[in-house]
């Protein structure tokens, strides 16, 4: 019998690896551009929606945590070939998008460079909790 009072436990994660080197608004910005793709790309990760005690209504969020990770340029590429090599759900922001303004011009932008050449500085990924923990090698939480 469920008691509600169980803790859940999830065999997924959600995680999002930024470059350590970046000011905190791009890190703030980025981040939730990144998971943005991951709620579209995978439905089941979004929970109910929200109602307060009053009956005002909020959109659903995410059913679980988001973990946000940091590190320097070489390890956010390895990630990226890591999730990659893998198949998993990936979504990635290149430092051309800063200078962007608009869904359009960011998907010309990731377009114009093949894989291999991305100036990655942000990516999200979604997937087995082990998968994702063996994407992130070398990454740390963010402070």
């Amino acid at each position: 019998m469920e008691t509600g009072i169980e803790p859940v436990r999830f065999d997924t994660k959600i995680a999002v690896l930024l470059r350590d080197d970046l000011p905190t608004w791009q890190r703030l910005n980025m981040t939730a551009f990144l998971v943005s793709g991951i709620g579209q790309a995978v439905p089941e990760v979004i929970g109910e929606p929200y109602a307060d005690a009053d009956g005002t209504p909020y959109l659903p969020m995410f059913r679980q945590p988001v973990l946000v990770f940091v590190g320097p340029k070489e390890t956010v590429t390895a990630a990226h070939r890591r999730a990659v090599a893998r198949q998993l759900p990936l979504s990635v922001f290149t430092s051309d998008l800063f200078g962007t303004g608009n869904d359009r011009d960011n998907r010309a932008a990731v377009r114009a460079v093949g894989r291999d050449h991305l100036d990655l500085v942000g990516l999200a990924v979604y997937g087995p909790k082990n998968a994702v923990d063996k994407v992130l090698k070398g990454a740390r939480m963010h402070p």
